[in-house]
């Protein structure tokens, strides 16, 4: 009898393999971070190779440190950073380039360029998407007009494209020797060259951005039962599940209902509502994007606010400044002050997403004065994301006209207390932390469990959920407002800084 389902979590900062039990128990893990790779100032960059090599290793680390056979595991999926772009050969299975990172800014002019000649708002209406330098098409469109010889490939069909899933999907499943070319309905909808409506490559958007269709990776259901592992580690082990990682992160909250929203708290911050069967075009600044598709079933859509940076200030604070020695630190370093001491971070590093999206923003520290140290620092960092956070919901409130009784939320920033106490006090609803945090995922082996009938239903997923602690409003109004007053002078400061 099959006893658990593997999960392959690639993130922005590291790679992992959780083994879950059928209640949705972590029974191993294995993580392994990668390099960051900073060529330009706005350039972000990982190594495929490098990712690679550490998904195989942290899959062996989390079988070897419970002793877990092959025979006992059901199922694996996937989940992934979206949007990050990486381009490789067909026979030789080598990367032409490093993978662009959703963080990158080096399409910045290639964004203007469609901003100036875009007509009511086509490529939003289209794509469900802002012309932005977040999504995959204009990285894309960079590598086939900066890297020798890839244009050339592509259109022979030497050169494959795909988001992280789509890659190690195709390594995992044999590579050069076979290995499927796929991407789920998630990831794809997070390219901007996917039809929202029709769930399909959209031609118009291939034409304007002279990228070979020939490239692009088969579009497939979140859950389904692709095909078998041939990688070591797993081999034999049914490959059934995938989802970009926000979307897990929906699943994994159990958020199965139109209404249902969550905020993931890592890297950057997104807040996810399910709104069914239908997707919501957005009015308010945020994205209209597939929330999951089970097999033969209809595709589900979400809205959802994007903020590109949360977690990674605080990995900024520890690593660029030096102001803390590890990412734990800051919850301890911002309880030596009473408040923020007026400072306000935002933290514009790429620019700001949901819902201003304004790609010359940067980054400011605004109210200093001599009485302000590292503490008033620290409060501040944390505060941003609980701010950021407070625009999204506003807008998603706008765009659904759903009125959201509280929040769950998940992700490695929600063990700091003190954000989630500022959290729930800036937002006025409460705040819920489940017991299992590890929900993208979690998301990721109920996709796959599902597939083949290791959870046997929607039920199963919501029997799993549970409670772990809950933060009530305690801030009064006059003082919310103020503070957010001080957020909107801050932000509005942080716009146009690139010329």
């Amino acid at each position: 009898m099959k006893k658990y389902v593997a999960a392959i979590d690639q993130g922005t900062t590291s790679t992992r393999c959780i083994i879950f039990d059928k209640q949705g128990n972590i029974v191993s893990s294995g993580q392994k971070e990668h390099e960051q790779i900073y060529p330009k100032p706005g350039w972000v960059e990982h190594n495929p190779d490098e990712i690679w090599s550490n998904t195989l290793e942290v899959i062996t680390r989390a079988r070897a440190a419970r002793s877990i056979a092959l025979d006992d595991i059901a199922a694996a999926g996937i989940t992934n950073q979206r949007e990050t772009t990486v381009v490789w050969n067909r026979k030789t299975g080598r990367p032409y380039y490093n993978a662009i990172v959703w963080q990158d800014t080096r399409t910045s002019e290639m964004v203007r360029f469609h901003q100036e000649r875009e007509i009511d708002d086509w490529w939003r209406v289209t794509t469900g998407l802002p012309i932005a330098t977040y999504f995959s098409a204009l990285k894309l469109r960079w590598l086939l007009d900066n890297v020798p010889n890839l244009r050339r490939d592509a259109e022979k069909g030497l050169a494959l494209f795909g988001n992280m899933d789509t890659y190690l999907i195709w390594r995992l499943t044999g590579g050069p020797n076979g290995g499927l070319h796929i991407t789920d309905v998630t990831n794809a909808s997070r390219t901007q060259m996917m039809n929202i409506y029709m769930v399909k490559w959209d031609a118009e958007v291939l034409y304007r951005l002279d990228i070979p269709a020939q490239m692009l990776p088969r579009i497939v259901p979140s859950s389904q039962n692709y095909a078998t592992i041939s990688a070591e580690p797993l081999q034999s082990i049914p490959l059934a599940g995938a989802l970009g990682d926000q979307q897990a992160a929906l699943l994994g909250q159990a958020c199965l209902e139109a209404g249902e929203a969550k905020n993931t708290y890592g890297t950057g911050c997104f807040m996810l509502m399910n709104t069914g069967t239908s997707p919501i075009p957005s009015h308010f600044g945020l994205l209209t994007t597939v929330a999951y598709q089970f097999d033969k079933d209809n595709v589900h859509y979400a809205l959802e606010g994007s903020v590109a940076i949360a977690g990674a200030l605080v990995q900024w604070l520890r690593d660029n400044l030096g102001i803390l020695q590890n990412s734990a630190d800051i919850e301890t370093l911002a309880r030596t002050v009473d408040d923020n001491g007026g400072v306000y971070f935002v933290p514009a590093f790429s620019g700001l997403y949901a819902p201003y999206w304004k790609s010359h923003a940067r980054g400011i520290i605004a109210g200093l004065t001599r009485y302000v140290n590292k503490g008033h620092i620290a409060r501040a960092a944390l505060e941003a994301t609980a701010f950021q956070t407070y625009e999204v919901l506003r807008a998603m409130e706008n765009d659904s006209g759903i009125r959201l009784s509280s929040l769950r939320v998940d992700g490695g920033m929600v063990v700091n207390e003190l954000l989630l106490q500022f959290q729930a006090d800036i937002l006025g609803v409460p705040v819920i932390r489940p017991k299992m945090i590890e929900t993208t995922a979690l998301g990721a082996a109920y996709a796959a469990g599902l597939a083949v009938g290791f959870w046997t239903g929607f039920d199963d997923v919501r029997r799993n959920w549970g409670v772990d602690k809950t933060w009530e409003p305690a801030m009064q109004e006059f003082k919310r407002n103020d503070l957010y007053m001080y957020w909107q002078k801050a932000v509005e400061r942080s716009f146009d800084w690139e010329e």
